[in-house]
């Protein structure tokens, strides 16, 4: 979510192998959110490291580069116990979370070796919504339905949506991962490439620790600082997590997945969710359909959207639950959704589309639907970050403005693609697509 891990990217999404055992008896990988495309990764700063950038008789082996950086590290956080101690977090506390805390290399590769790719949208549905993942998905709902339904009568939230969160954050809690996560975030926060985030993130683990929730021992989750069955970051369970049955400690790091489970359900609530409506649906679109009309920033009652043509994948006129937007990930040749306000919602648990959907499409497979009818494009493949960024610098010199070249397609790329598209004869629908990309070089 963007406030929970306030990294990730509104496209994309990079799939970890997770395992899922004694869930039907399958593995399957839990997608991962990719992190929002960043500048290059700089190599590590010689000054950081303290090694001369003069050439030496031999270079350092690695052994020798960890306990430099280790060496750096230390006097980092003891420049950092003031800051902590001055934000209400005690030195008995910070003693105990940094007690044999070093300098976690296999941290650093992860955040500086992310693919540039991401996947497109229907190889991502693939894993996150996968037979063996709506099938164990069923049987963990059918597992917790008491507590799930007792979760959704308190906070007014579909508890199947919740379950598909659950799902595809930690694999039905399998994996919730292991890292420290005093050390990764201190790690991240001395690196210093989003040091600011990382060591708010930091800070507000420490209070974690400091309430008694948990010990730092067993305060373990992704190497990016996520935590527990649906990975929030500390300061998302500062603001929102829940001690469901009133025992006293707000445990989401267990394999009991009920304070995991009531924290999701009251972070969608307290967004903002409309109980007992959807996420949104698969549409089909008339011949002739206004492609200038797609994307989020249009909304239409669904009594307009149905005079324009639009109907549920099974024919239907467009339910209405508010105004709502078309949306086309995959463009013209994809699938089509009409999307309410929960759509927007689940958005803050995370902003890319295709996760959005991923958790909104699972958790109505987890119901009882079918799958997509639609196909995609599958034959396309997606554009790296940097291919993203020449999109956008050739299509400002050619006069249609993106406002900005950062690698993110959003509406003013999307809306900039969709004039050039009308310009070339092309379907304007405002996919960027590697064909997009050879037309403008």
């Amino acid at each position: 979510m963007t406030e929970r891990l306030g990294i990730f990217a509104r496209t994309g999404l990079l799939l970890a192998g997770l395992a899922a055992p004694g869930l039907a008896g399958a593995v399957e990988s839990s997608p991962r959110p990719l992190s929002r495309p960043d500048a290059a990764a700089a190599p590590m700063r010689l000054a950081m490291l303290n090694i001369s950038p003069r050439p030496r008789a031999r270079p350092l082996d690695e052994r020798e580069v960890q306990r430099v950086a280790n060496s750096g590290f230390q006097g980092w956080i003891r420049s950092f116990r003031p800051r902590a101690l001055a934000a209400g977090v005690s030195p008995s506390t910070f003693a105990r979370a940094f007690d044999g805390i070093h300098y976690n290399t296999d941290v650093i590769s992860r955040d500086r070796n992310q693919s540039e790719f991401t996947k497109q949208i229907w190889d991502y549905l693939d894993s996150a919504v996968s037979d063996t993942r709506v099938s164990n998905g069923r049987e963990a709902y059918r597992r917790h339905r008491s507590l799930l339904r007792e979760i959704e009568a308190r906070y007014k939230v579909d508890a199947h949506v919740v379950t598909a969160i659950w799902g595809l954050e930690s694999a039905y809690g399998s994996h919730k991962g292991r890292t420290p996560i005093v050390e990764a975030l201190a790690t991240l926060a001395y690196d210093g490439r989003r040091g600011r985030f990382f060591e708010q993130q930091l800070v507000a683990a420490l209070k974690i620790i400091e309430s008694g929730d948990t010990a730092p021992r067993d305060m373990t989750g992704s190497w990016a600082g996520a935590m527990g069955h649906t990975q929030f970051i500390p300061t998302s369970y500062l603001a929102y997590a829940q001690d469901f049955r009133g025992d006293g400690r707000r445990g989401i790091w267990g394999e009991d997945p009920t304070d995991g489970l009531a924290s999701t359900a009251n972070y969608l609530a307290r967004h903002g969710w409309a109980y007992g409506h959807p996420w949104g649906m698969e549409v089909t679109l008339p011949r002739g359909f206004d492609y200038a009309l797609a994307g989020e920033r249009v909304k239409k009652s669904a009594a307009e959207w149905t005079r324009m043509g639009v109907r549920t994948a099974d024919g239907r006129a467009v339910p209405d639950f508010g105004r709502a937007s078309i949306l086309l990930p995959a463009g013209a040749r994809g699938a089509a959704f009409v999307i309410y306000k929960n759509f927007h919602v689940i958005e803050r648990y995370n902003a890319a589309d295709a996760y959005v959907i991923a958790v909104g499409h699972l958790g109505d497979r987890i119901r009882g639907a079918g799958a997509l009818r639609a196909g995609w494009p599958r034959n396309d493949r997606g554009l790296s970050v940097t291919e993203r960024k020449e999109m956008q610098q050739r299509l400002t010199a050619r006069g249609y403005d993106t406002q900005g070249v950062d690698g993110i397609i959003g509406p003013n790329t999307i809306a900039a693609v969709r004039a050039f598209q009308a310009s070339q004869g092309m379907v304007p629908d405002g996919y960027t697509s590697l064909e997009i990309l050879r037309r403008l070089r």
